[in-house]
C-alpha cells in the first residue's frame, strides 16, 4: 500500500512537470546536444578516422582508441548505432527509441572514460548519461508499460497540454547546476594524479611539489614508455615521499 502510494505521487509529481514549459524546453536541448555529440562522433568512425586522432597512442585513452580502430567492421558498427541513436532523437516519434540506444553506449563511454582518466569526456560523459536519462525520465508515460510493475494501456501517452505552463521550476534547474558544479568539481578535484593529454601537460602538475621526480616518472610512464595507468599508478604512489 505504501509503495503504490510512492508510485502515485511521484506519477502526479511527473504530470505536473510535463505540463511545464521549462522541462519542456530543456528536455528539447537534452535531445539536440546529445544527437549532435553522437552524429559527429558517429561519422568520424563511418568515414574510417580515428576518433581523437591527436591524441597519443600510448596514452591510455589513445591505446584504447588505437586499438578499436583496427577491428574493422565492429568500429564502423559503433559508429551506425550512434548517427542512428543521434538521428533518433532529432524526429519527435522516435525520441524514446533513440534514447533507449543511446543509454548502453553513453554509460560504457562514462565508464571508460572515469576508469582512464581521459580529460577529453571525463566532464562531458557523465553530463550525457545524465541528459539521456532526463530524456528518458521526460517519456516515462511510455516507458513505464515496459517496466515490470506496470501493465499495459491503450492510452500510454500523456496527451500534450492545450497550454503549457510558464512557472520556472528554480529549484530543479537549481540542482542541474548543483549537479553539474559537482561533475566539474570531482573532475578538478576528484582524482590526485591524471595523465592528461600530453607529456608536458603531465607534467605540469607536479612540477614545484614534493613529488616532482617520481610524478616526472609517471608521466614518461604513461606518455613514453606507454605502460598501463595502474600499474603507472602503482609505481607513482611507492615512491611518493
Amino acid at each position: 500500500m505504501a509503495l503504490f502510494s510512492i508510485f502515485s505521487s511521484l506519477e502526479d509529481y511527473y504530470i505536473k512537470i510535463k505540463q511545464n514549459r521549462w522541462h519542456w524546453i530543456f528536455s528539447i536541448l537534452c535531445r539536440f546536444l546529445l544527437a549532435y555529440a553522437f552524429i559527429v562522433a558517429g561519422m568520424v568512425k563511418i568515414l574510417g578516422e580515428r576518433f581523437a586522432s591527436g591524441l597519443s597512442e600510448l596514452h591510455p585513452m589513445g591505446a584504447y582508441l588505437e586499438a578499436l580502430h583496427h577491428t574493422g567492421y565492429y568500429y564502423t558498427f559503433i559508429g551506425v548505432a550512434q548517427v542512428i541513436a543521434g538521428v533518433f532523437l532529432l524526429i519527435p516519434g522516435t525520441v524514446l527509441l533513440g534514447a533507449l540506444i543511446y543509454l548502453p553506449i553513453i554509460v560504457n563511454i562514462c565508464i571508460l572514460s572515469l576508469a582512464v582518466r581521459f580529460e577529453g569526456s571525463f566532464v562531458s560523459s557523465p553530463l550525457m548519461v545524465l541528459a539521456n536519462l532526463y530524456i528518458l525520465a521526460w517519456h516515462y508515460d511510455k516507458l513505464k508499460y515496459i517496466l515490470p510493475f506496470n501493465r499495459y494501456s491503450r492510452e500510454a501517452s500523456i496527451p500534450k497540454p492545450k497550454k503549457y505552463e510558464s512557472k520556472f521550476p528554480f529549484l530543479f534547474f537549481i540542482g542541474v547546476l548543483s549537479i553539474m558544479g559537482i561533475i566539474v568539481w570531482f573532475a578538478q578535484f576528484g582524482n590526485q594524479v591524471m595523465p592528461r593529454n600530453s607529456l608536458s601537460n603531465c607534467k605540469s602538475q607536479f612540477i614545484n611539489t614534493d613529488n616532482e621526480h617520481v610524478g616526472f616518472e609517471f608521466c614518461e610512464c604513461i606518455h613514453t614508455a606507454g605502460n598501463p595507468l595502474n600499474q603507472c599508478l602503482e609505481k607513482l604512489e611507492k615512491s611518493k615521499l
